[in-house]
Protein backbone atom coordinates (compact mmCIF):
# COMPACT_ATOMS: atom_id res chain seq x y z
CA UNK A 1 0.00 0.00 0.00
CA UNK A 2 2.96 2.35 0.43
CA UNK A 3 3.09 2.82 -3.36
CA UNK A 4 -0.29 4.57 -3.27
CA UNK A 5 -0.28 7.84 -1.34
CA UNK A 6 -4.06 8.06 -1.48
CA UNK A 7 -4.25 5.64 1.48
CA UNK A 8 -2.59 5.46 4.87
CA UNK A 9 -2.60 3.21 7.92
CA UNK A 10 -5.86 4.90 8.91
CA UNK A 11 -7.57 3.42 5.84
CA UNK A 12 -6.05 -0.06 6.06
CA UNK A 13 -6.76 -0.53 9.78
CA UNK A 14 -8.81 -3.65 10.53
CA UNK A 15 -11.19 -4.48 13.36
CA UNK A 16 -8.62 -6.84 14.86
CA UNK A 17 -5.03 -7.45 13.82
CA UNK A 18 -4.80 -9.67 10.77
CA UNK A 19 -2.56 -12.66 10.68
CA UNK A 20 0.31 -12.04 8.27
CA UNK A 21 1.95 -14.62 6.01
CA UNK A 22 5.53 -14.65 4.72
CA UNK A 23 5.67 -13.41 1.15
CA UNK A 24 2.09 -12.10 1.12
CA UNK A 25 1.46 -11.00 -2.46
CA UNK A 26 -1.89 -9.28 -1.96
CA UNK A 27 -2.80 -5.86 -0.63
CA UNK A 28 -5.22 -5.66 2.28
CA UNK A 29 -7.93 -4.48 -0.12
CA UNK A 30 -7.35 -7.50 -2.37
CA UNK A 31 -7.68 -9.75 0.67
CA UNK A 32 -11.02 -8.07 1.45
CA UNK A 33 -12.19 -8.77 -2.09
CA UNK A 34 -11.01 -12.38 -2.09
CA UNK A 35 -12.77 -13.13 1.22
CA UNK A 36 -16.03 -11.71 -0.16
CA UNK A 37 -15.85 -13.76 -3.36
CA UNK A 38 -15.21 -16.99 -1.45
CA UNK A 39 -18.03 -16.44 1.05
CA UNK A 40 -21.28 -18.39 1.14
CA UNK A 41 -23.25 -15.13 1.14
CA UNK A 42 -21.75 -14.17 -2.20
CA UNK A 43 -22.59 -17.56 -3.71
CA UNK A 44 -26.18 -17.29 -2.53
CA UNK A 45 -26.66 -14.14 -4.61
CA UNK A 46 -26.90 -16.41 -7.68
CA UNK A 47 -30.38 -17.42 -6.50
CA UNK A 48 -31.70 -14.13 -5.15
CA UNK A 49 -34.09 -11.85 -7.01
CA UNK A 50 -32.85 -8.82 -8.92
CA UNK A 51 -35.99 -8.04 -10.96
CA UNK A 52 -37.57 -11.42 -11.67
CA UNK A 53 -37.69 -14.34 -9.27
CA UNK A 54 -34.54 -16.42 -9.40
CA UNK A 55 -34.67 -19.50 -11.57
CA UNK A 56 -37.56 -18.43 -13.80
CA UNK A 57 -35.30 -18.06 -16.85
CA UNK A 58 -31.56 -18.29 -17.41
CA UNK A 59 -31.35 -14.95 -19.22
CA UNK A 60 -32.47 -12.52 -16.53
CA UNK A 61 -30.11 -11.01 -14.03
CA UNK A 62 -29.80 -12.21 -10.46
CA UNK A 63 -28.24 -10.39 -7.52
CA UNK A 64 -24.97 -12.15 -8.37
CA UNK A 65 -24.76 -11.12 -12.02
CA UNK A 66 -25.88 -7.62 -11.03
CA UNK A 67 -23.09 -7.40 -8.44
CA UNK A 68 -20.51 -8.53 -11.01
CA UNK A 69 -21.75 -5.88 -13.44
CA UNK A 70 -21.58 -3.21 -10.74
CA UNK A 71 -18.00 -4.28 -9.94
CA UNK A 72 -16.99 -3.93 -13.61
CA UNK A 73 -18.47 -0.44 -13.80
CA UNK A 74 -16.80 0.48 -10.50
CA UNK A 75 -13.36 -0.56 -11.74
CA UNK A 76 -13.90 1.30 -15.00
CA UNK A 77 -14.88 4.44 -13.09
CA UNK A 78 -11.61 4.23 -11.14
CA UNK A 79 -9.65 3.97 -14.39
CA UNK A 80 -11.51 6.90 -15.93
CA UNK A 81 -11.18 9.11 -12.85
CA UNK A 82 -7.43 8.53 -12.84
CA UNK A 83 -7.25 11.08 -15.67
CA UNK A 84 -8.20 13.80 -13.16
CA UNK A 85 -5.60 16.45 -12.41
CA UNK A 86 -6.31 15.76 -8.73
CA UNK A 87 -4.69 12.32 -8.97
CA UNK A 88 -1.40 10.95 -10.30
CA UNK A 89 0.44 7.64 -10.73
CA UNK A 90 1.29 7.55 -7.04
CA UNK A 91 -2.06 8.82 -5.78
CA UNK A 92 -5.07 6.93 -7.06
CA UNK A 93 -8.41 5.48 -5.98
CA UNK A 94 -7.83 1.78 -5.44
CA UNK A 95 -9.87 -0.25 -7.94
CA UNK A 96 -9.62 -3.41 -5.81
CA UNK A 97 -11.21 -1.56 -2.89
CA UNK A 98 -14.02 -0.24 -5.09
CA UNK A 99 -14.52 -3.69 -6.60
CA UNK A 100 -14.80 -5.17 -3.10
CA UNK A 101 -17.49 -2.66 -2.15
CA UNK A 102 -19.38 -3.35 -5.38
CA UNK A 103 -19.27 -7.11 -4.90
CA UNK A 104 -20.39 -6.75 -1.28
CA UNK A 105 -23.06 -4.08 -1.64
CA UNK A 106 -26.00 -6.51 -1.95
CA UNK A 107 -24.77 -9.33 0.32
CA UNK A 108 -27.35 -8.47 2.98
CA UNK A 109 -30.38 -8.55 0.71
CA UNK A 110 -32.94 -11.22 1.63
CA UNK A 111 -34.85 -13.45 -0.80
CA UNK A 112 -37.42 -11.86 -3.13
CA UNK A 113 -35.64 -8.54 -3.61
CA UNK A 114 -36.99 -5.33 -2.15
CA UNK A 115 -40.29 -7.01 -1.31
CA UNK A 116 -38.41 -9.34 1.01
CA UNK A 117 -36.60 -6.40 2.56
CA UNK A 118 -39.84 -4.52 3.24
CA UNK A 119 -41.52 -7.59 4.70
CA UNK A 120 -38.61 -8.44 6.99
CA UNK A 121 -38.44 -4.84 8.17
CA UNK A 122 -42.12 -4.98 9.17
CA UNK A 123 -41.67 -8.34 10.91
CA UNK A 124 -38.52 -7.28 12.73
CA UNK A 125 -39.80 -3.85 13.77
CA UNK A 126 -40.41 -4.95 17.40
CA UNK A 127 -36.82 -6.24 17.50
CA UNK A 128 -34.89 -3.43 15.80
CA UNK A 129 -35.97 -3.66 12.16
CA UNK A 130 -34.33 -5.08 9.05
CA UNK A 131 -32.34 -3.16 6.44
CA UNK A 132 -30.34 -4.64 3.56
CA UNK A 133 -27.31 -2.36 3.94
CA UNK A 134 -27.25 -2.88 7.71
CA UNK A 135 -27.42 -6.63 7.11
CA UNK A 136 -24.45 -6.36 4.74
CA UNK A 137 -22.50 -4.63 7.51
CA UNK A 138 -23.53 -7.42 9.91
CA UNK A 139 -22.26 -10.06 7.49
CA UNK A 140 -18.93 -8.34 6.93
CA UNK A 141 -18.26 -7.68 10.62
CA UNK A 142 -19.89 -10.62 12.40
CA UNK A 143 -21.50 -13.50 10.57
CA UNK A 144 -19.44 -14.33 7.47
CA UNK A 145 -17.04 -17.11 8.44
CA UNK A 146 -18.98 -17.12 11.72
CA UNK A 147 -16.52 -19.39 13.47
CA UNK A 148 -14.19 -16.38 13.67
CA UNK A 149 -16.80 -14.14 15.28
CA UNK A 150 -15.52 -11.14 13.33
CA UNK A 151 -16.79 -11.66 9.80
CA UNK A 152 -14.06 -11.08 7.24
CA UNK A 153 -12.25 -8.66 9.59
CA UNK A 154 -12.55 -5.91 6.96
CA UNK A 155 -10.46 -2.81 6.54
CA UNK A 156 -11.84 0.55 7.64
CA UNK A 157 -11.86 1.73 4.03
CA UNK A 158 -14.00 -1.22 2.88
CA UNK A 159 -16.56 -0.74 5.65
CA UNK A 160 -16.78 2.95 4.81
CA UNK A 161 -17.13 2.12 1.10
CA UNK A 162 -20.05 -0.23 1.80
CA UNK A 163 -21.82 2.02 4.32
CA UNK A 164 -24.36 3.89 2.20
CA UNK A 165 -26.19 4.88 5.40
CA UNK A 166 -24.74 6.15 8.66
CA UNK A 167 -27.90 6.70 10.71
CA UNK A 168 -28.91 4.33 13.53
CA UNK A 169 -32.46 3.00 13.63
CA UNK A 170 -33.04 4.62 17.02
CA UNK A 171 -32.23 8.01 15.50
CA UNK A 172 -34.95 7.66 12.84
CA UNK A 173 -37.36 5.07 14.34
CA UNK A 174 -40.08 5.74 11.77
CA UNK A 175 -37.80 5.15 8.79
CA UNK A 176 -38.72 2.15 6.65
CA UNK A 177 -35.14 1.76 5.39
CA UNK A 178 -31.78 3.51 5.08
CA UNK A 179 -30.56 2.93 8.63
CA UNK A 180 -28.14 0.78 10.63
CA UNK A 181 -29.10 -1.52 13.48
CA UNK A 182 -28.69 0.06 16.91
CA UNK A 183 -26.05 -2.43 18.01
CA UNK A 184 -23.90 -1.47 14.99
CA UNK A 185 -22.88 1.84 16.50
CA UNK A 186 -19.49 0.33 17.37
CA UNK A 187 -18.76 -0.36 13.68
CA UNK A 188 -19.83 3.16 12.81
CA UNK A 189 -17.44 4.46 15.48
CA UNK A 190 -14.68 2.32 13.96
CA UNK A 191 -15.33 3.78 10.50
CA UNK A 192 -15.11 7.36 11.81
CA UNK A 193 -12.32 6.48 14.29
CA UNK A 194 -14.46 7.96 17.05
CA UNK A 195 -14.87 11.34 15.34
CA UNK A 196 -18.37 12.59 16.17
CA UNK A 197 -20.70 13.63 13.37
CA UNK A 198 -21.01 17.42 13.30
CA UNK A 199 -24.38 18.94 14.16
CA UNK A 200 -25.15 19.85 10.56
CA UNK A 201 -25.05 16.16 9.55
CA UNK A 202 -28.44 15.43 11.05
CA UNK A 203 -29.65 11.81 11.21
CA UNK A 204 -31.50 10.60 8.16
CA UNK A 205 -31.12 11.82 4.59
CA UNK A 206 -28.49 14.48 5.34
CA UNK A 207 -26.13 12.20 7.27
CA UNK A 208 -26.71 9.32 4.88
CA UNK A 209 -25.47 11.58 2.08
CA UNK A 210 -22.04 11.66 3.74
CA UNK A 211 -20.03 9.00 1.89
CA UNK A 212 -16.41 8.22 1.14
CA UNK A 213 -15.35 8.62 -2.49
CA UNK A 214 -15.27 4.83 -2.93
CA UNK A 215 -18.83 4.57 -1.60
CA UNK A 216 -19.94 7.29 -4.02
CA UNK A 217 -18.33 5.40 -6.91
CA UNK A 218 -20.00 2.15 -5.84
CA UNK A 219 -23.34 3.95 -5.54
CA UNK A 220 -23.10 5.47 -9.02
CA UNK A 221 -21.98 2.13 -10.49
CA UNK A 222 -25.01 0.50 -8.85
CA UNK A 223 -27.36 3.19 -10.17
CA UNK A 224 -25.88 2.83 -13.64
CA UNK A 225 -26.16 -0.94 -13.68
CA UNK A 226 -29.69 -1.38 -12.44
CA UNK A 227 -31.19 1.65 -14.18
CA UNK A 228 -30.05 0.29 -17.55
CA UNK A 229 -30.19 -3.43 -16.92
CA UNK A 230 -33.62 -3.42 -15.27
CA UNK A 231 -34.90 -1.74 -18.43
CA UNK A 232 -33.09 -4.30 -20.60
CA UNK A 233 -34.57 -7.21 -18.65
CA UNK A 234 -37.99 -5.55 -18.71
CA UNK A 235 -37.84 -5.25 -22.49
CA UNK A 236 -36.66 -8.84 -22.93
CA UNK A 237 -39.47 -10.09 -20.67
CA UNK A 238 -42.10 -8.12 -22.62
CA UNK A 239 -43.11 -5.73 -19.84
CA UNK A 240 -41.61 -2.82 -21.76
CA UNK A 241 -42.63 -2.76 -25.42
CA UNK A 242 -43.41 -0.12 -28.01
CA UNK A 243 -47.07 0.14 -27.07
CA UNK A 244 -46.58 0.28 -23.29
CA UNK A 245 -43.61 2.67 -23.53
CA UNK A 246 -45.32 5.10 -25.87
CA UNK A 247 -48.51 5.03 -23.78
CA UNK A 248 -46.49 5.63 -20.62
CA UNK A 249 -44.54 8.51 -22.16
CA UNK A 250 -47.74 10.20 -23.34
CA UNK A 251 -49.01 10.30 -19.75
CA UNK A 252 -45.79 11.86 -18.42
CA UNK A 253 -44.67 15.46 -18.48
CA UNK A 254 -41.28 14.74 -20.05
CA UNK A 255 -38.85 17.41 -21.17
CA UNK A 256 -37.18 17.31 -24.57
CA UNK A 257 -34.30 15.17 -23.29
CA UNK A 258 -36.77 12.69 -21.76
CA UNK A 259 -38.77 12.42 -24.98
CA UNK A 260 -35.55 11.94 -26.93
CA UNK A 261 -34.50 9.09 -24.65
CA UNK A 262 -37.90 7.38 -24.95
CA UNK A 263 -37.61 7.69 -28.74
CA UNK A 264 -34.16 6.08 -28.48
CA UNK A 265 -35.59 3.16 -26.49
CA UNK A 266 -38.39 2.69 -29.01
CA UNK A 267 -35.85 2.69 -31.83
CA UNK A 268 -33.65 0.00 -30.30
CA UNK A 269 -36.71 -2.12 -29.52
CA UNK A 270 -37.78 -1.93 -33.18
CA UNK A 271 -34.26 -2.78 -34.33
CA UNK A 272 -33.84 -5.62 -31.79
CA UNK A 273 -30.58 -4.06 -30.59
CA UNK A 274 -31.41 -3.52 -26.92
CA UNK A 275 -28.39 -5.17 -25.28
CA UNK A 276 -25.71 -3.59 -27.47
CA UNK A 277 -27.20 -0.10 -27.49
CA UNK A 278 -27.87 0.03 -23.75
CA UNK A 279 -24.33 -1.21 -23.13
CA UNK A 280 -23.07 1.94 -24.87
CA UNK A 281 -24.92 4.03 -22.28
CA UNK A 282 -22.82 2.41 -19.54
CA UNK A 283 -19.81 4.12 -21.08
CA UNK A 284 -21.71 7.41 -21.10
CA UNK A 285 -22.34 7.05 -17.36
CA UNK A 286 -18.67 6.37 -16.69
CA UNK A 287 -17.55 9.38 -18.71
CA UNK A 288 -20.17 11.51 -16.93
CA UNK A 289 -18.23 11.23 -13.65
CA UNK A 290 -15.60 13.60 -12.36
CA UNK A 291 -13.76 14.46 -9.14
CA UNK A 292 -13.82 17.65 -7.14
CA UNK A 293 -12.14 18.43 -3.80
CA UNK A 294 -14.19 18.78 -0.65
CA UNK A 295 -13.65 19.33 3.07
CA UNK A 296 -15.42 17.78 6.03
CA UNK A 297 -14.82 16.42 9.51
CA UNK A 298 -12.92 13.36 8.23
CA UNK A 299 -10.92 14.93 5.39
CA UNK A 300 -8.04 15.59 7.79
CA UNK A 301 -7.87 11.84 8.51
CA UNK A 302 -8.10 10.43 4.99
CA UNK A 303 -8.09 11.41 1.34
CA UNK A 304 -11.14 9.18 0.94
CA UNK A 305 -13.17 12.04 2.38
CA UNK A 306 -11.28 14.79 0.58
CA UNK A 307 -13.01 14.24 -2.76
CA UNK A 308 -16.54 13.89 -4.03
CA UNK A 309 -18.01 12.49 -7.22
CA UNK A 310 -19.56 14.99 -9.62
CA UNK A 311 -22.01 13.57 -12.18
CA UNK A 312 -23.18 15.28 -15.36
CA UNK A 313 -26.76 16.43 -14.57
CA UNK A 314 -28.05 15.26 -17.97
CA UNK A 315 -26.80 11.71 -17.43
CA UNK A 316 -28.09 11.72 -13.86
CA UNK A 317 -31.53 12.77 -15.17
CA UNK A 318 -31.48 9.99 -17.77
CA UNK A 319 -30.62 7.46 -15.08
CA UNK A 320 -33.54 8.70 -12.99
CA UNK A 321 -35.84 8.39 -16.03
CA UNK A 322 -34.76 4.77 -16.62
CA UNK A 323 -35.54 3.96 -12.98
CA UNK A 324 -38.99 5.52 -13.38
CA UNK A 325 -39.68 3.49 -16.53
CA UNK A 326 -38.66 0.25 -14.83
CA UNK A 327 -40.67 1.07 -11.71
CA UNK A 328 -43.90 1.95 -13.53
CA UNK A 329 -43.84 -0.62 -16.32
CA UNK A 330 -42.10 -3.57 -14.64
CA UNK A 331 -42.17 -3.44 -10.85
CA UNK A 332 -45.71 -2.04 -10.64
CA UNK A 333 -47.10 -4.44 -13.23
CA UNK A 334 -49.85 -6.83 -12.00
CA UNK A 335 -47.67 -9.86 -12.77
CA UNK A 336 -44.82 -8.72 -10.52
CA UNK A 337 -47.15 -7.33 -7.88
CA UNK A 338 -48.81 -10.74 -7.62
CA UNK A 339 -45.41 -12.36 -7.12
CA UNK A 340 -44.58 -9.69 -4.55
CA UNK A 341 -47.76 -10.59 -2.68
CA UNK A 342 -46.82 -14.27 -2.75
CA UNK A 343 -43.32 -13.49 -1.50
CA UNK A 344 -44.76 -11.40 1.34
CA UNK A 345 -47.10 -14.23 2.39
CA UNK A 346 -44.31 -16.81 2.30
CA UNK A 347 -41.95 -14.77 4.46
CA UNK A 348 -44.66 -13.80 6.95
CA UNK A 349 -45.76 -17.39 7.48
CA UNK A 350 -42.20 -18.68 7.76
CA UNK A 351 -41.23 -15.97 10.22
CA UNK A 352 -44.36 -16.48 12.34
CA UNK A 353 -43.53 -20.15 12.91
CA UNK A 354 -39.92 -19.37 13.83
CA UNK A 355 -41.00 -16.41 15.97
CA UNK A 356 -43.28 -18.59 18.10
CA UNK A 357 -40.74 -21.38 18.39
CA UNK A 358 -37.46 -19.54 18.88
CA UNK A 359 -37.99 -15.83 19.60
CA UNK A 360 -41.03 -15.72 21.87
CA UNK A 361 -40.74 -19.41 22.86
CA UNK A 362 -44.52 -19.77 22.96
CA UNK A 363 -44.87 -22.43 20.29
CA UNK A 364 -43.83 -26.04 19.94
CA UNK A 365 -40.46 -27.54 20.81
CA UNK A 366 -39.99 -29.09 17.37
CA UNK A 367 -36.55 -28.85 15.82
CA UNK A 368 -37.15 -26.57 12.84
CA UNK A 369 -33.70 -25.11 12.24
CA UNK A 370 -30.26 -26.65 11.62
CA UNK A 371 -28.69 -27.94 14.87
CA UNK A 372 -25.91 -25.33 15.04
CA UNK A 373 -28.41 -22.47 14.61
CA UNK A 374 -30.86 -23.95 17.09
CA UNK A 375 -28.17 -24.56 19.71
CA UNK A 376 -27.12 -20.91 19.55
CA UNK A 377 -30.74 -19.79 19.87
CA UNK A 378 -31.44 -22.08 22.80
CA UNK A 379 -28.37 -20.74 24.63
CA UNK A 380 -29.42 -17.10 24.11
CA UNK A 381 -31.53 -15.49 26.83
CA UNK A 382 -32.00 -12.10 25.16
CA UNK A 383 -35.11 -11.96 22.95
CA UNK A 384 -33.73 -9.23 20.68
CA UNK A 385 -30.63 -11.27 20.01
CA UNK A 386 -32.71 -14.36 19.26
CA UNK A 387 -34.83 -12.36 16.82
CA UNK A 388 -31.73 -11.13 15.01
CA UNK A 389 -30.39 -14.68 14.72
CA UNK A 390 -33.70 -15.92 13.29
CA UNK A 391 -33.70 -12.97 10.92
CA UNK A 392 -30.16 -13.86 9.82
CA UNK A 393 -31.33 -17.34 8.87
CA UNK A 394 -34.34 -16.08 6.91
CA UNK A 395 -32.38 -13.30 5.20
CA UNK A 396 -29.72 -15.80 4.12
CA UNK A 397 -32.30 -17.82 2.21
CA UNK A 398 -32.23 -17.91 -1.55
CA UNK A 399 -35.54 -17.65 -3.39
CA UNK A 400 -35.76 -21.40 -4.13
CA UNK A 401 -34.80 -22.32 -0.56
CA UNK A 402 -37.52 -20.06 0.83
CA UNK A 403 -40.09 -21.62 -1.51
CA UNK A 404 -38.94 -25.13 -0.57
CA UNK A 405 -38.96 -24.45 3.19
CA UNK A 406 -42.43 -22.92 2.95
CA UNK A 407 -43.75 -25.97 1.12
CA UNK A 408 -42.18 -28.36 3.61
CA UNK A 409 -43.92 -26.56 6.46
CA UNK A 410 -47.29 -25.81 4.90
CA UNK A 411 -47.87 -28.01 1.82
CA UNK A 412 -49.20 -31.43 2.81
CA UNK A 413 -48.22 -32.94 -0.55
CA UNK A 414 -44.62 -31.75 -0.49
CA UNK A 415 -41.56 -33.05 1.31
CA UNK A 416 -39.98 -36.27 2.38
CA UNK A 417 -38.18 -37.41 5.48
CA UNK A 418 -35.03 -37.83 3.38
CA UNK A 419 -35.05 -34.22 2.12
CA UNK A 420 -32.39 -31.92 3.50
CA UNK A 421 -33.72 -29.04 5.58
Amino acid sequence: MSANRFYSAFDTATLTERRSFPGEYRTLFQIDRDRIIHSSAFRRLQNKTQVFLSGQYDFYRTRLTHSIEVAQIGRSLCAYLQQSDLLDDGTFIDADLVESACLAHDLGHPPFGHTGERTLHALMLPYGGFEGNAQTLRLLTQTLFSESGKGINPTRALLDAVLKYKTLHAETPDAENHYLYNDQERWLDFVTAGNAFPAELTPGKVRNGFKSIECQIMDWADDTAYSLNDVADGIRAGFINLESLERWAAAQNLDSAGNEHVAFLCKIIREHRVESKLAVLIGDSIRAAGLRPTSNFLSHETKRHSFELAIDPAIKARTKLNKKIALDLVFKSPALQQLDHKADVILRKLFAVLQDRYIERTGSTLHLLPPEVEQTLEATDDKITRARLVCDWVANMTDPFAFRTYRRLFDADFGSIIDLV
